[in-house]
């Protein structure tokens, strides 16, 4: 049999999606999450024209620890959904496509959405 000298394609354990791929997939998923909150956010809308008593079951409800992990994983999304938004309005210019500089952008959208995460929770 003939030695084939193609290269071969990487294997999935050995492959590591570089940084900006992981933010690319990150973005994707808090796009969903912030349609998911968009529903409950106006969901409680409606809870709270019941009346009184169903406002303070949402209340209620509001207080659980795993509810405002989902709150503050939220406002994250929503500000590190804002933050890769300006990012690509940066690349529609036309700059930015440094390997480098694109890691180094990577990170400080993910420090810069944390910090202001911080800041309005």
């Amino acid at each position: 049999m003939a030695q084939n000298n193609r290269p071969l394609s990487p294997h999935l354990m050995i492959y590591r999606l570089p940084l900006t791929g992981i933010i690319s997939i990150t973005h994707r998923m808090t796009g969903v999450v912030l349609a998911l909150g968009l529903f409950a956010y106006v969901a409680s809308f409606f809870i709270i024209l019941q009346g009184n008593e169903a406002f303070l079951n949402l209340q209620a409800v509001l207080d659980y620890t795993l509810i405002r992990i989902a709150i503050w994983f939220f406002i994250y999304a929503l500000f590190f959904h804002l933050c890769h938004g300006i990012r690509h309005l940066i690349w529609d210019v036309g700059t930015g496509f440094e390997k480098d500089e694109m890691d180094r952008n990577a990170i400080i959208e993910l420090a810069l959405s944390f910090v202001l995460t911080l800041i309005f929770y």
